[in-house]
């Protein structure tokens, strides 16, 4: 595998295809329709005060970097990262296309936001998702991604529907 940086986009050769991760301005239609259904699947999956999913507007703010993840043409997923201080970061919004589930955009882009977030100079990295049995793949991706579990962290508070992890970096 190749690695080649394309000022601000991403791009990784496999034999198989050409993948690309770029910050998204959150324009288009397709990212419209892949966050309509992760928020969707987090009100099915959480009760509605233990959804922390964000809407658009708010992943548009000045504190939150949003990349989607593409592959010929066809959006594979999104992630964000939300800083919360100078050494303290967020992911926020990670979300795999249904049809494109298990086929590593999710892993390829949690390790490009752990290494933006190791750039940033952030000492740990956090993020937050669901406890139900739903959200069991992203726990465990996010402990192959060297996750641990922790108690809330920023705003957040002590939830049975939610789980927090947190990676020193």
């Amino acid at each position: 595998m190749t690695t080649e940086a394309c000022g601000r986009n991403i791009r990784f050769a496999t034999i198989e295809s050409l993948v690309h991760i770029r910050i998204d301005d959150l324009s288009g239609p397709e990212i419209r329709a892949l966050l309509e259904e992760h928020l969707a699947s987090m009100y099915l999956h959480s009760s509605p005060e233990s959804v922390h999913a964000l809407p658009i507007e708010e992943l548009r703010k000045a504190e939150i970097t949003f990349w989607t993840v593409w592959e010929n043409g066809e959006l594979l997923g999104c992630g964000a990262l939300k800083e919360l201080d100078s050494q303290h970061g967020e992911i926020k919004s990670m979300r795999t296309a249904a049809r494109h589930l298990r086929k590593g955009a999710a892993q390829t882009l949690l390790h490009h936001i752990i290494g933006e977030a190791g750039r940033r100079g952030y000492r740990r990295l956090s993020l937050e998702t669901g406890s139900m049995q739903a959200f069991e793949p992203a726990r465990q991706l996010y402990a192959r991604g060297g996750f641990t579990f922790c108690g809330p962290f920023a705003d957040y508070v002590e939830d049975p529907n939610s789980v927090f992890m947190t990676k020193e970096l």
